[in-house]
């Protein structure tokens, strides 16, 4: 725990994989598990940048929630889009996905190294051209789904 502490000191970033292998470079046999319960135990916590996905805009209307005690049970009834995040070594690429909840099929998806509207749009302009328009499309209130151009499709 020592170790761990001095080299957290040092390199605040490390995390559990990182931290494992500094250890057994020092000669210590330890695997992630235990330095992972030994970090938890200490109340250490890698520090490194997190995306944030969904980031409401003031100015964009608040759209109410559909779903709510509804029976979902055929294709093109209901879809829902999301953003996630796919760690890189150098930052982060975003993966918008337009999936149909009846069936849990993935109608369409994006990469994109931005969380820009633009692939959020090609994304549901993919899906309705291959599969029609649902009755409800269901998203977060993230700034990219509730832009007057993405909910104007």
């Amino acid at each position: 725990m020592r170790l761990i502490d001095e080299q957290f000191v040092e390199t605040p970033w490390y995390g559990s994989r990182q931290m494992t292998r500094h250890l057994r470079r020092h000669g210590h046999e330890v695997n992630r598990k235990r330095v992972r319960r030994l970090t938890a135990r200490m109340g250490l916590q890698a520090v490194y940048q997190r995306p944030k996905t969904t980031v409401p805009h003031p100015e964009h209307k608040i759209w109410p929630y559909l779903l709510r005690d509804m029976t979902i049970d055929r294709p093109n009834q209901v879809w829902c889009a999301d953003i996630t995040y796919i760690p890189m070594r150098r930052g982060f690429l975003y993966l918008v996905a337009v999936m149909d909840w009846a069936t849990r099929k993935v109608l369409s998806w994006r990469l994109s190294n931005t969380m820009d509207v633009e692939f959020c749009i090609e994304v549901v302009e993919e899906a309705m051209a291959r599969y029609g328009r649902p009755g409800i499309f269901n998203t977060d209130q993230g700034s990219q789904f509730t832009s007057p151009r993405f909910t104007g499709l």
